[in-house]
């Protein structure tokens, strides 16, 4: 008897609990899809392109050609195949997004989650720093730290590769998402199931991963996909002024090359379109996977459209939002 009283709660529990998933997991919208289709159809290209290209670094092609059957995007001025620079680049700037995404969601969730959970003198050290790093201009202290970082002595390879340009936009692009952080942890401490973990002797690192950071995970991935589109254009921008990873290629890399070779001058335009393409492409994709996710986020964009698409429909009918006729 106590099993037949006990099954249709626990069948009642588990119906929540899926509900409540499924609330908080983003519609399959026409952002959402697009914005994905985009960016697997770009990893693919990252990943497996190299695979079917020329050894990018062969220059032993004829310079500027144009695109042809055996060149599909021609040759660059050092006799380079600008198909499978592209490929190999592709690679290397979602490589830098990548690693400097992470790196900038991990500082931000040091300093904004620690800061918003514990408040008091360490609430006022961590975002302190954090509005040091707000307040100065982000693309000259880029410069300044890559320009000074690729001079060291000692560092070897390391020192123009990507792995130290992704690790040098992690550290300085983590501040407006500490800042956004450490105001959702500072509401979610206040919640009664916090406060009922803190009551019941939990430790504090074990309430913030249990209770705080679940709830965090649709601003953690927004958050995410805005660190990965700053590292992939602040990359770019770097590589553009020649002070990208010259051990590596990456999209940026193409494009300083495009511009010191003169492509435009020359009317090579299969040399800086593709690059420059790719990259408008990452942007675009990873914005409208960050609109869908926004809508998780901010429930009245999730519920703008249902609003907008009623008030059509009055309309059309000829009557008010509450049902009124309306006088023409």
């Amino acid at each position: 008897m106590a099993d037949l009283l006990t099954a249709p709660a626990a069948d009642t529990t588990q119906a929540l609990a899926v509900s409540r998933a499924r609330r908080t997991m983003p519609r399959l919208s026409g952002k959402l899809l697009t914005g994905i289709v985009m960016i697997a159809a770009i990893i693919a290209f990252g990943v497996l392109g190299p695979l079917f290209t020329v050894d990018p670094r062969d220059a032993g092609f004829d310079p500027l050609l144009p695109p042809s059957a055996a060149h599909p995007l021609g040759t660059s001025k050092l006799g380079y195949d600008v198909l499978a620079q592209v490929a190999i680049g592709t690679q290397g700037s979602l490589f830098v997004g990548a690693v400097a995404g992470l790196v900038a969601l991990l500082l931000a969730l040091i300093f904004g989650v620690l800061a918003g959970y514990f408040g008091g003198a360490l609430d006022e050290i961590l975002m302190l720093l954090t509005n040091i790093m707000l307040v100065i201009p982000g693309l000259p202290l880029v410069m300044v730290i890559a320009a000074y970082v690729q001079h060291t002595e000692g560092l070897g390879a390391l020192a123009r590769s990507s792995l130290l340009v992704a690790l040098v936009l992690g550290i300085t692009g983590w501040a407006g998402s500490a800042v956004v952080l450490r105001g959702t942890a500072r509401s979610l401490r206040t919640r009664d199931y916090v406060a009922a973990s803190v009551v019941a002797g939990e430790r504090p690192l074990r309430v913030i991963f249990v209770e705080i950071l679940p709830n965090l995970v649709p601003l953690l991935a927004a958050q995410l996909i805005f660190g990965v589109i700053f590292a992939v254009l602040g990359e770019a921008g770097l590589s553009y002024l020649g002070l990208g990873p010259t051990g590596s290629i990456t999209l940026g890399t193409v494009l300083n090359d495009a511009q010191t070779g003169q492509a435009v001058g020359s009317g090579a335009w299969w040399w800086f379109v593709p690059p420059g393409a790719i990259i408008a492409l990452i942007g675009t994709g990873l914005s409208l996977i960050n609109f869908a996710i926004d809508e998780i986020v901010n429930p009245k964009l999730r519920l703008a459209p249902a609003a907008a698409r009623r008030q059509r429909r009055a309309h059309r009918m000829g009557r008010g939002i509450g049902g009124e006729e309306v006088i023409a």
